[in-house]
């Protein structure tokens, strides 16, 4: 258990989950473009760090532009996920995940960070995802859930546990 003479003091994002019009697939990053990229060949959500000043949903908002070009005019806090020791050096990180459901604009094929593709939710599993990103994600998606939080406990990339709590 870690101290509580040091504050904690995470980084705070946002992670976004842009479902199509249809409902049927999600938009995801295949992080295959930076060698030095920890997170290099798994895919993931969009999002990134909050800016000083910045609520979280024009933070979500803000990097859902940057990152696929869309505008977004409906979203959903589905929950929020604690990831001590996720950072490349350790860092650890809080996250507020959304799920976008209207936005207007299309999005690039690629970004910054790797290839968008469009992902059918069924086949979210057979993404290489992190271990974590497997329990939360089905919440993202599932409408009898009001709000999930979690907290997944990395060291060294590796995930080492983890607890989701659902509120339905």
């Amino acid at each position: 258990m870690p101290s509580t003479d040091v504050p904690y003091t995470p980084i705070l994002a946002t992670l976004g989950y842009v479902l199509s019009v249809d409902r049927r697939s999600v938009l995801m990053v295949h992080r295959n473009s930076r060698p030095d990229d920890q997170q290099l060949g798994k895919y993931n959500g969009l999002g990134g760090k909050l800016e000083p000043g910045e609520d979280i949903v024009a933070g979500i908002r803000r990097e859902i532009f940057e990152e696929a070009g869309l505008q977004v005019s409906e979203l959903l806090l589905r929950g929020t996920l604690n990831w001590p020791g996720f950072g490349s050096h350790g860092e650890d990180w809080f996250g507020f995940v959304f799920l976008i459901t209207e936005y207007s604009g299309e999005p690039p094929t690629h970004n910054e960070e790797g290839d968008l593709h469009w992902v059918a939710l069924e086949a979210l599993g057979d993404l290489e995802l992190y271990e974590g990103d497997r329990l939360f994600l089905p919440h993202v998606f599932d409408e009898s859930v009001r709000q999930f939080h979690g907290v997944m406990s990395y060291l060294d990339n590796e995930l080492q546990d983890a607890s989701v709590t659902v509120i339905r």
